[in-house]
Order: C-alpha cells, then sequence, then structure tokens
C-alpha cells in the first residue's frame, strides 16, 4: 500500500474582533482549530497541541579576569505565564514505533477543535524588544511512524488592558525648571521652562496637548523641542539593561535672548506603539515625555512628564471631567487663561424646605426634653427658632455696598 503524504498542516484561531486578528486578554478562551490536508490515505500516531505564553530576555556582557583574560557573561531570564498541552489525535505511547493503535486518516482535508482558557491573573502585553520578549504561541505536531514529525507554530497576541479612566491617570502632569548659563566668571540671566499637560494616560493615535511657557534671558539663541521615549527595562539575575527610544517629536521657533515662547496646546500625536508594560517582574515598558530647551554649547534644560500608553480608550465623561479639572487648573496657573463662566444661581429656600416641614422641625421633640432643660435660656431659644428660617435670597448685587468714609460709623473706643 503506498501511503499518502501531508500536504498542508495550518493553525486557525477563532477570533473575538471584527479585524480577523487573534488578540485576548487574560481569563478568554482561546479556540481554532489545526487543518490537515493530505494526499492519499495516513497512518497517525497522534496529533498534539502545546499551547504557551512567557516573558524571556537575554543579554550579554564582555568582562575583563586580569591583563589578558576576558570572558562574556551571559544575563537570562524567564517567567512562564502558562503551559497547557492536549492530544486531539491518538494517545500518548511508551514505544513510538509500535504498529498497533495507529489512526487512519484518509486523504482530503481535516479540521481539529482544539480550546483553552488563559489564566485569570494578569498577563503581560505580547512585546518584542532589543533584549527581550513576551510571546504567545499553539504549536501543532503532526506524530507518524518511522517518519519525522511535523511541526507548525503560531503566535496570538495578549493585551493586558489598561484603562486611562482611573483617576491617577486623569491627573495633570506639570513641572518647572531653571537654568543659569555660566562661562568662567561671566553669569548671563536664566532660562526658565513650564510646561503642563492635561493627563497622564493616552492611547495610540491620541494627541498630547502641551501648555508650556519658555523665557530665554541668556545670551543665547535656544530652541524649545518636545519628544516621547519609550523606556525598555530588562532584568536578570540582580542585573538591569536599559534601553531608550525615540517615539515622536517636534520643534517649537528659536528664542532670542530677551524672548518668551508659549504653547498654548501644542499637539504632539503618538505613533502605534506598544501598551506601557508595568506588571511584569523581568520586563518593564514605560514612556514620558520630554519638554526641553535645546541650548547650544551647553546641557540641555530638560522636564520630563510621566506617561501612561493604556489600550481602553477616554471616555466621552472622563474627558470632559479632565478638561474641566486641568482647564480650571491651568486657569489658576501661570498660563493665565479665562476663569470659568459665573455659575447660576442656587435654588431658593422655599424650593427646597415646604412650610409644613419647617414648622415640623420647629415642634418640641419629647425625646430632647432632657437636653432642653439642660440649655434652658434664650440661647436655645434662639437655636430652635432660627435653624430652619431660609437664608438670606441670591444675589450677584452686594446688598451691603461699602459705604463712604464718610457714612462709616466710627469705631468705638475699647
Amino acid at each position: 500500500m503506498v501511503l499518502g503524504k501531508v500536504k498542508s498542516l495550518t493553525i486557525s484561531f477563532d477570533c473575538l474582533n471584527d479585524s480577523n486578528v487573534p488578540v485576548y486578554s487574560s481569563g478568554d478562551t482561546v479556540s481554532g482549530r489545526v487543518n490537515l490536508e493530505v494526499t492519499g490515505e495516513i497512518r497517525v500516531k497522534s496529533l498534539k497541541i502545546h499551547a504557551r505564553g512567557h516573558a524571556k530576555v537575554r543579554w550579554t556582557e564582555s568582562r575583563n579576569a586580569g591583563s589578558n583574560t576576558a570572558y562574556t557573561q551571559n544575563y537570562t531570564e524567564e517567567v512562564e505565564y502558562f503551559n497547557h498541552k492536549d492530544i486531539l489525535i491518538g494517545y500518548e505511547r511508551d514505544d513510538d514505533n509500535s504498529e498497533e493503535g495507529f489512526n487512519t486518516i484518509p486523504s482530503g482535508r481535516h479540521e481539529y477543535a482544539f480550546s483553552f482558557e488563559l489564566p485569570q491573573t494578569p498577563l503581560a502585553t505580547s512585546f518584542e524588544g532589543r533584549h527581550g520578549s513576551v510571546r504567545y504561541w499553539v504549536k501543532a505536531e503532526l506524530h507518524r511512524p518511522w517518519l519525522l514529525p511535523v511541526k507548525l507554530k503560531k503566535e496570538f497576541t495578549v493585551f493586558e488592558h489598561i484603562d486611562i479612566n482611573t483617576p491617577s491617570l486623569l491627573s495633570p502632569q506639570a513641572g518647572t525648571k531653571e537654568k543659569t548659563l555660566c562661562c568662567w566668571f561671566c553669569t548671563s540671566g536664566p532660562i526658565s521652562l513650564s510646561a503642563k499637560i492635561e493627563r497622564k494616560g493616552y492611547t495610540p493615535g491620541e494627541s498630547i496637548q502641551i501648555f508650556a511657557e519658555i523665557e530665554n534671558c541668556s545670551s543665547r539663541m535656544v530652541v524649545p523641542k518636545a519628544a516621547i521615549y519609550q523606556t525598555q527595562a530588562f532584568y536578570a539575575k540582580g542585573k538591569m539593561k536599559e534601553v531608550k527610544q525615540l517615539v515622536a517629536n517636534l520643534r517649537g521657533d528659536s528664542l532670542s535672548s530677551g524672548k518668551t515662547e508659549t504653547w498654548n496646546g501644542k499637539l504632539l500625536k503618538i505613533p502605534p506603539v506598544s501598551p506601557s508594560i508595568l506588571d511584569c517582574s523581568i520586563i518593564r515598558v514605560e514612556y514620558s515625555l520630554m519638554v526641553y530647551v535645546d541650548i547650544p554649547g551647553a546641557m540641555d534644560l530638560f522636564l520630563n512628564l510621566p506617561l501612561v500608553i493604556g489600550t481602553i480608550p477616554l471616555h466621552p465623561f472622563g474627558s470632559r471631567t479632565s478638561s474641566v479639572s486641568s482647564q480650571c487648573s491651568m486657569n489658576m496657573n501661570w498660563l493665565g487663561l479665562s476663569l470659568p463662566e459665573r455659575p447660576e444661581a442656587p435654588p431658593s429656600y422655599a424650593e427646597v424646605v415646604t412650610e409644613e416641614q419647617r414648622r415640623n422641625n420647629l415642634a418640641p421633640v419629647s425625646a430632647c426634653d432632657d437636653f432642653e432643660r439642660a440649655f434652658q435660656g434664650p440661647l436655645f431659644a434662639y437655636i430652635q427658632e432660627f435653624r430652619f428660617l431660609p437664608p438670606p435670597l441670591y444675589s450677584e448685587i452686594d446688598p451691603n455696598p461699602d459705604q463712604s468714609a464718610d457714612d462709616r460709623p466710627s469705631c468705638p473706643s475699647r
């Protein structure tokens, strides 16, 4: 009998989104199919799947051990998030070459479903970095007698969601710095920088509104700039390896001596980037907005504002709350924007407390007899009488305007 051949072995996922991209989160069920196409009948020992998620870091450093001795130090670390195995056809066999118990698969296309659940505990977001990665994959292995196994691995994406609609990520970020330039015994005026953004959390595709004021009192020409940086930190064997990458930047106008520039919401767009990774013990991905002044011939004056890149965008309510609080804060700050509109008048006393409620509250309460007897006198009568009287009517005109100096009563002598 002439045995058939394996024409193709593929893996497909049942996607949870409309974009047909396999993206999951902790607690989700990952399901899909192993597709097998054969030409002719084949005998199979087993068809297995192996699913795994893990974070791994690796880098090397050169060390000197003496005058003529050098060696390479390897730093590796790994964290496993889950490890799932299943058998779709056949079973585990002690004798791989035994002729008994094989499964026969006829010619054609065949599908074998698989399913497993991701852990409920937080998972690190899929990531590919300079010295490490976070990967999730499913591998299919087709074992046949007397032949090498056919293997296929396919990765899927996991997002550990970060909701930026939280108070800590909706709070404004601001700072101020100043630098004085010195050359030998000559000292020029200071260069000052103040910057503010309306919140800490953003999602890819959003634009950051930068409010800044740069004052150049030095004798040099300076240039204000802003940039978003991604910082990758990798940890292994008590050591850390850090990589900093530029994500996006912008440039302001050059400032000559004695000039000031103000940014009233200058926009810097966030490109498609990986979300922040804050819960992995060996890989950490963070972002920051650097607003700085480029000073020729001297160290730059810079201000770092922390950012968190999330996956759940800003809700309309969160946007309104953030913008209002940010605007009120900026109104009272150095930007000097217009004050918020005057609030409307509060409701009248009659709309809140009816005459019947007032009379009932003025009626004596038997449970308070001892209290009343202890405080008999004009003071207690005053409290009882005026506790529920209406407040003065609301008016935007001062009912007691300042009197002229002539009409004011003289201060009584003591």
